[in-house]
């Protein structure tokens, strides 16, 4: 049987206006213990895009410290699950993540971006009766290629409105 994984701490600033829900850390994410860790996963270049900030030449703390400028929050939906590989498709007893808990934290909140279809499928039941904009956004995973950068960057920018 798989082992058990587990997400990082949310990284979060009590001044978040937009929080970016993922799944389960995958396993490069895991061995190196930070977030979109794998080299073609095209997450902080679409927050970057984003922000309107290269993220991607950035060291790790140094991404974490723009996000926290930008007033962007991450975590993810699974606290811990069995999961072989990193596909969202493998993982399995999977225990959510209290969302509701940390939106509670984040008074200047606006909006949750759920990246990818797992995400959203574990987060928005349990953030439907907030007052927060709730948007679903393409997978930035490496395994999700069949739409091109061009839309994905353009559906990931929506989230600046939520910045401003």
């Amino acid at each position: 049987m798989s082992e058990r994984k587990s997400a990082f701490a949310p990284v979060a600033e009590r001044d978040a206006r937009v929080l970016i829900l993922g799944s389960l850390p995958g396993e490069a994410s895991l061995a190196e213990r930070r977030y979109y860790a794998h080299p073609r996963n095209r997450f902080w270049h679409l927050v970057g895009h984003t922000i309107g900030q290269d993220l991607v030449s950035l060291a790790y703390e140094a991404r974490l410290d723009a996000l926290k400028v930008a007033r962007i929050a991450l975590w993810d939906t699974v606290a811990s699950a069995r999961r072989e590989g990193s596909l969202d498709a493998a993982i399995r007893e999977a225990d959510h993540a209290p969302l509701a808990e940390l939106v509670a934290t984040l008074p200047d909140l606006r909006a949750v971006g759920f990246n990818g279809r797992t995400s959203a499928a574990i987060g928005r039941p349990q953030l439907a009766a907030s007052r927060l904009a709730l948007i679903d956004l393409p997978s930035s995973s490496p395994a999700y290629a069949a739409m091109p950068l061009a839309d994905k960057e353009r559906l990931w920018a929506r989230l600046a409105d939520f910045l401003a």
